[in-house]
């Protein structure tokens, strides 16, 4: 939580081939330009020489620290909280998108909110979302690719977060069997801690602690759905992950695609097997399971986070008028309107 991970994209807007895909992803940086080692980022070399072929996360992840660093030249008051909530506001979508379409069976349960963009078909897992404050994420690029002048803009008249709370949502803790087929689906009701001092009423970060065992971890994946119908994809599948012996144990799993959004409701944790190649045969459908524990922490603020950037029309109009979607979602979190039938694709 108290850092902010950094996916790496090429040129062309694809994923990288050694990219770390993970719900708890802010943004994404350009690393290089796929497969011609000259069209790397430009930059010094050992023995004073330069380079044209840096690249991977080597080169995403600094890549990054400059844009944090110009965004605090501009504001010296910047909290590391303040950098994170800049961070989701102002990246954007731009071309990524998921090169090699991987495809994993849907959630089909009630009250999922999948609204994706149809530029690839035949790819639904790993397209463009909208939670439930209307800001778009990826799993494998979190808000998108970070942009040094919006941050910049935004970081001058920027107002501090206001205290950050951490609210223990609820336990379920009774072993559960997981099913070889089908899904195990979790469901805790919480008041996010209202009425108390660590009440929680914008999200920032989410965390499932899950303990678990089963009979090959790798092929075990576990997806979170927030109250307003948000899915994050906690475990993928891991071909090279043959464990069946240590499983996890109070292993906390962290999301950040339910930012800005009212925890308060159901939440659901569902749990599956996902068989592959690499799955041996005889254990394809005779996979076996417990889970064990299940907690939810919530984290985030009691008050309303943007308070006073409404001031950032007047600073820039065309910034805004550029940008309806950042406007709307300010300032439906800011008047805490969380209407859910509300068309996120009309501010598109």
């Amino acid at each position: 939580m108290w850092t902010i991970s950094i996916n790496s994209a090429i040129n062309n807007g694809e994923n990288a081939h050694y990219d770390e895909s993970c719900s708890s992803t802010l943004a994404s940086t350009f690393s290089n330009g796929g497969r011609n080692p000259e069209s790397g980022v430009a930059t010094t070399d050992l023995y004073g020489r330069c380079t044209r072929s840096h690249s991977g996360t080597s080169a995403a992840a600094p890549e990054a620290a400059g844009v944090f660093a110009l965004a605090l030249e501009a504001n010296p008051n910047l909290s590391w909280r303040d950098l994170q909530h800049l961070t989701v506001l102002t990246s954007s979508r731009n071309s990524l998108f998921d090169g090699r379409c991987r495809e994993l069976p849907p959630l089909n349960l009630k009250g999922v909110t999948r609204q994706l963009y149809k530029g690839l078909p035949n790819c639904s897992h790993f397209e463009w979302q909208m939670n439930g404050v209307g800001l778009e994420y990826n799993h494998l690029f979190g808000y998108g690719v970070l942009d040094a002048a919006e941050i910049v803009l935004m970081a001058k008249v920027w107002k501090t977060m206001p205290p950050r709370f951490h609210c223990e949502a609820g336990t379920i803790e009774h072993p559960t069997r997981i099913p070889p087929t089908g899904d195990l689906v979790l469901e805790l009701n919480t008041d996010a801690c209202v009425g108390t001092s660590t009440e929680v009423n914008f999200l920032e970060h989410v965390q499932a602690i899950v303990s678990l065992n089963t009979s090959r971890r790798g092929d075990t994946t576990l997806y979170l759905i927030s109250p307003m119908g948000t899915p994050s994809m906690l475990l993928s599948r891991r071909p090279k992950d043959d464990d069946s012996k240590d499983g996890f144990t109070n292993w906390p799993f962290m999301t950040t695609h339910t930012w800005g959004e009212n925890p308060r409701g159901k939440w659901r944790l569902v749990v599956r097997f996902q068989s592959g190649k690499s799955t041996p045969v005889e254990q394809q459908k005779h996979h076996t399971g417990w889970l064990k524990k299940f907690s939810l922490m919530l984290h985030g603020t009691k008050e309303a986070p943007y308070v006073g950037i409404e001031q950032l029309s007047l600073a820039n109009q065309t910034f805004m008028e550029s940008n309806g979607l950042l406007g709307f979602v300010l300032s439906q979190i800011v008047n805490c309107s969380y209407d859910r039938s509300i068309d996120f694709k009309n501010f598109g």
